[in-house]
């Protein structure tokens, strides 16, 4: 029995044509995993089978859409829970943890308007499910000690878990999954592998991931090479999907034309944290951490998923509530002495998996760069012939000038990455803090990445925080870290 049949199929986005004439036939019984380069279209073939995503030419045959289903790209609730989607764009809100839905309000349908006072006004649909039946679904899937949790609170590794859940709970013929692996720490994805392997016995797995990380219930691979080339595997599936890419270069006259134009250099510390703490919900998630980056030193901050690293951060860019209540020095002046948050925020670059996932897609490149002389998440002001100029150098030095009038939302995850750095660029910060960036991206794109920030780091004399669960991600100028383990310091 056939699932999915493609015959001939083209996919495009915008103008850009993705896929061409591709035929694949998925047959009951079959796991498939789908790799390739980034911009090689993985995403985009999985939103077709998804049905977010109409062919241009050929057909599709598959099973009805109830029976199909795909969990969010960004694995985070704020789609599934439609108008109260603000709760999740403020990670770091304390008070957002007090009134955020829970895991169990989620799963049974029960989440309260946004910005609900009397809890007793609301009237609430019946339990989505029979509550035996979903603690036992909550006991497989591991996740019968987040139920009361509000979501907000959750890992990276705990909410997969929870969102394949919630899939499941929906008792599909198919579950489509994007990169899963993504952004997980080493035993978060050994624990996840090992429920999709015991899930694959129930429902069809189609998932996008990387060579390294097929999970060994999958029976057949499609590697997309380009637009109209691609490769079936069975096992044993490659281990690689490309070459190492050749050396990296890049443009001395560029570089020293925009060194040129560094300011805020006038410091010895960047960041001096002392006993720095942030609790939610009488739980530390930051406990007493003392930390020092100097002037011209490169670190990587590293812990597994839940362990603070991206809270800690938030506190040094000005994102975080609980700033104030804590004692810490930035660029040499106390924080809370007078300084405002743009004032903070013009003396760091900074990309994260949040801000790329928040960012408005439908920007046109130079545009979403250019955003980052004014730290704001769109262009709202008309620039100077300078700025232009200013713009037009950084995107020439990462090698993404041709790309300067395409959106956002048009680029592979390779491409968006190097537009992020380059926004977090612009205006020349000294620091740079760079949280998981090479999420997403595939080897060859992972080597490319740390070698041009390695050498952007050196030859612009930039202080770096680099956040990272892999080893092999982390650039050559790195020589400092520090490791944290559920708030806690590791290497004092």
């Amino acid at each position: 029995m056939t699932t999915f049949h493609l015959k001939n199929l083209t996919l495009q986005k915008g103008n850009r044509t993705i896929l061409s004439e591709l035929n694949w036939q998925i047959n009951a019984g079959e796991h498939w995993a789908i790799i390739g380069g980034n911009g090689s279209g993985k995403s985009t073939l999985l939103d077709a089978l998804g049905g977010k995503l109409f062919p241009r030419r050929g057909k599709i045959q598959k099973p009805h859409y109830e029976n199909v289903v795909m969990i969010p790209r960004d694995y985070s609730f704020h789609r599934i829970v439609g108008s109260a989607y603000q709760y999740y764009q403020q990670r770091f809100q304390s008070i957002g943890a007090e009134v955020a839905p829970t895991v169990w309000e989620i799963l049974q349908n029960q989440v309260k308007p946004l910005g609900t006072v009397d809890s007793k006004s609301v009237a609430l649909p019946p339990l989505e499910y029979d509550e035996d039946f979903l603690q036992k679904q909550a006991v497989r899937f591991r996740i019968e000690h987040l139920l009361h949790r509000p979501v907000v609170t959750l890992s990276n590794g705990e909410t997969r878990r929870t969102l394949i859940a919630y899939a499941f709970l929906k008792q599909p013929k198919v579950l489509l999954l994007d990169n899963p692996f993504v952004g997980l720490d080493i035993e978060s994805r050994a624990s996840l592998h090992e429920l999709l392997n015991e899930i694959s016995q129930y429902i069809q797995l189609i998932i996008v991931s990387s060579a390294t990380d097929i999970p060994t219930c999958v029976t057949s691979v499609i590697e997309l090479i380009d637009e109209k080339t691609h490769r079936f595997h069975t096992h044993p599936f490659p281990e690689k999907i490309s070459e190492v890419p050749a050396e990296l270069t890049l443009n001395q006259e560029l570089i020293a034309k925009v060194k040129a134009k560094a300011t805020f250099t006038d410091f010895e510390t960047a960041v001096a944290f002392r006993n720095a703490t942030v609790h939610y919900g009488g739980v530390n998630v930051v406990d007493n951490v003392n930390w020092t980056v100097k002037r011209g030193e490169r670190w990587a901050l590293m812990g597994s998923n839940g362990s603070g690293k991206s809270t800690l951060l938030s506190l040094i860019v000005g994102d975080n509530p609980q700033a104030y209540q804590n004692d810490f020095d930035l660029f040499d002046r106390k924080r809370g002495t007078g300084e405002s948050i743009w004032d903070i925020k013009k003396r760091i670059g900074y990309v994260s998996p949040e801000f790329h996932i928040y960012f408005n897609r439908y920007t046109v490149v130079w545009k979403a760069v250019a955003s980052g002389l004014f730290d704001t998440a769109g262009l709202f002001k008309t620039l100077t012939e300078a700025e232009h100029e200013l713009v037009n150098d950084y995107l020439k030095l990462l090698n993404i000038e041709h790309l300067k009038n395409r959106l956002v939302n048009e680029l592979s995850s390779g491409e968006q990455r190097l537009i992020f750095l380059a926004r977090a660029l612009v205006k020349n910060p000294p620091l740079l803090i760079l949280d998981e960036p090479c999420q997403g991206l595939d080897f060859n794109h992972i080597v490319q990445f740390r070698e041009l920030v390695n050498k952007l780091v050196v030859e612009l004399d930039k202080t770096l925080i680099y956040v990272t669960h892999y080893e092999e991600e982390i650039p050559a100028c790195v020589t400092k870290r520090l490791v944290l383990d559920k708030g806690k310091q590791q290497n004092k």
